[in-house]
């Protein structure tokens, strides 16, 4: 953990009540394991004769960078030579592969790397700046200067702080040629240096203002009376930047330790490091967040189930969580446990009010986690350009009674006895409203003006300038997308009857999902179609071609939920579902359906 630590409160003789609380932020492991860091590159005394490369991650406008670097080291050394490197792996945010980085390091004197000009863009390119500084090659990678301390938070977490982030005044993207030309040019002297001159090693890691850490296992507050106190506690989670904006639950130690007993688990054991931080998630921190939510100990099997989807690899969380696009978790519970500790599964099931209380604690429960554990806090680790009020709370069950297909798990391979968590990361969320048919072709192509008109989004499109890479890897845009429709009641009922299964309206709406590739091609770089699908050439000659705007059938997927009137909710651009078995202590595992 880093930067300032909290500030303890003031004792004055006119308090009286004292509160103390659980402390719910987590240590970052780089913090706490000095093994995890490397030092940078030895750099040249100059870069006359050298082979440099000019690296790509993928982000829009970048290649204007390094044309421009090229040019102008060009001018001022003598006997240079240039690989041109595209990151093999990903779309609009691609990453060094391993056989990528082995030919740098064979090849290679230094690197000139962008662009850093998002969130994630950012976490990412300072992951490749670190490999390739862990392999002896020198590099800088262009930085908008809006993602400076990020940078720096991105470089500390993969274990080389000394790594470059080169700052220049604004993003590339929506930028003409000449005025990245001209932010080159005028930061070329920083280059040279960054490239040229040893960097300074420190023994204390980099602190960040925004960024409070605290290691005490508890904090106290104190006030005139416990209310008093309660308000203290408030105010000083809003000043370090540990709450969600709004009022939170006292994690007292009762509570938390209800909490923990309800996990069956020791308070020690830790579940997973969180991303981006790596803040070590034991038991004991998620239980005081899932307290802070406002959740009870029944539902502790549930939030750990949650915790497992997020911490799976695939699921891509430093990548969402840092993102300066609005991608916020929803979180689907199918099977008995949401009958069993109260969720709602009808009408507000996403909230708010009263009777969907325990969708919205949990909901909460994964925000407060990724940015008190995961330490993904707001201006240095999550760069959301405006936000969204998905990002507070996002969670529902199953309205299993009014499912005519089989259950959501079911559909997911586990057994109708199990219940299971699921998670999908959606960009954004829009109504579909259809009162009017009952024909499931009309019905489709109701649903395919939203499908065909959301390419706003990164992910739509994106299968024409990407090349996946495993899904154990976690990296950004790896796998494939999904985009999950909510499903009311009424409309799934109108499916059914027609004899529609989930699969029929999947390849319904895939083969109606469809834009002209110029249209597909507006927000996408055609240089990253050219490197990822040479073989689709003859569309650049073709451009009102119609294409599908998804890879597959498969990247649509339907979840039951509500009550009454043809109003499902369509969420757009996500990650693929995440599907986890809830298992509850005490329970046989026969009884769990196992």
């Amino acid at each position: 953990m880093t930067a300032r630590k909290a500030p303890h409160p003031t004792t004055e003789t006119r308090e009286q009540a004292i509160l103390k609380i659980v402390n719910p932020v987590a240590e970052s492991q780089v913090d706490i394991d000095p093994s995890m860091r490397d030092a940078p590159a030895k750099r040249p005394a100059d870069l006359n004769g050298k082979c440099i490369a000019l690296y790509w991650n993928g982000k829009q406008n970048g290649p204007y960078a390094l044309d421009a670097a090229r040019e102008l080291l060009s001018a001022r050394f003598s006997g240079l030579s240039f690989i041109e490197v595209t990151g093999e792996l990903g779309g609009t945010n691609r990453y060094l592969s391993p056989d990528q980085l082995e030919m740098l390091a064979q090849k290679a004197d230094v690197a000139i790397c962008t662009s850093a000009d998002c969130g994630s863009c950012t976490a990412w390119l300072m992951r490749d700046l670190c490999e390739l500084e862990r392999r002896g090659i020198p590099a800088a990678g262009y930085t908008a200067a809006l993602f400076d301390e990020d940078s720096r938070f991105s470089t500390k977490t993969f274990g080389i702080p000394e790594a470059v982030p080169l700052i220049v005044p604004h993003c590339f993207s929506n930028q003409t040629p000449d005025e990245i030309r001209q932010m080159v040019a005028d930061s070329l002297d920083m280059l040279v240096e960054a490239l040229t001159v040893d960097r300074e090693i420190h023994d204390a890691l980099p602190q960040f203002d925004q960024i409070v850490g605290e290691t005490a296992p508890e904090i106290i507050f104190r006030g005139k009376d416990l209310l008093d106190a309660f308000d203290a506690m408030q105010a000083g989670f809003i000043r370090n930047g540990w709450g969600d904006g709004m009022p939170l639950i006292a994690p007292t130690h009762d509570k938390v330790e209800a909490m923990i007993a309800a996990s069956g688990r020791d308070g020690s054991d830790v579940a997973g490091l969180f991303a981006p931080g790596m803040g070590i998630g034991t038991i004991r921190k998620i239980a005081a967040n899932a307290v802070m939510a406002g959740c009870r100990p029944e539902a502790m099997p549930v939030i750990l189930a949650m915790m497992e989807c997020v911490l799976d690899p695939s699921m891509g969380l430093r990548t969402w969580a840092m993102s300066t696009g609005p991608q916020a978790p929803v979180v689907l519970v199918s099977g008995a446990i949401a009958d069993e500790i109260g969720m709602n599964r009808g009408i507000c099931a996403l909230g708010p009010g009263s009777i969907s209380q325990v969708n919205v604690a949990i909901g909460r429960t994964l925000r407060l986690v990724m940015m008190n554990i995961g330490l993904s806090y707001p201006g240095i680790s999550d760069m959301d350009t405006i936000g969204t009020p998905m990002k507070f709370s996002a969670c529902v069950a199953e309205n299993e009674d009014r499912t005519p297909w089989d259950s959501w798990r079911v559909q997911q391979g586990f057994s109708a006895e199990d219940s299971t968590v699921s998670v999908n990361v959606p960009y954004g969320m829009t109504e579909f409203f259809d009162f009017k048919n009952s024909d499931p072709q009309l019905l489709v192509e109701t649903l395919a003006t939203l499908t065909t008109n959301t390419c706003g989004s990164p992910s739509h499109g994106a299968w024409l300038i990407k090349n996946n890479a495993p899904l154990s890897a976690g990296y950004p845009f790896h796998g494939s997308f999904s985009n999950l429709l909510m499903m009311a009641p009424d409309h799934a009922a109108a499916f059914s009857k027609a004899g529609w299964s989930p699969q029929d309206i999947r390849e319904a709406l895939h083969s109606r999902t469809r834009l002209t590739f110029r249209e597909v091609m507006l927000n996408q770089e055609y240089d990253g179609f050219r490197f990822a699908h040479p073989e689709l050439s003859h569309l650049e000659d073709a451009p009102e071609t119609l294409v599908n705007i998804m890879p597959s059938s498969d990247c649509f997927e339907f979840f039951v939920v509500g009550a009454s009137a043809g109003r499902s909710q369509y969420c757009f651009g996500g990650t693929h579902s995440v599907t986890r078995k809830v298992h509850v202590p005490g329970r046989s595992r026969r009884d769990e359906g196992a």
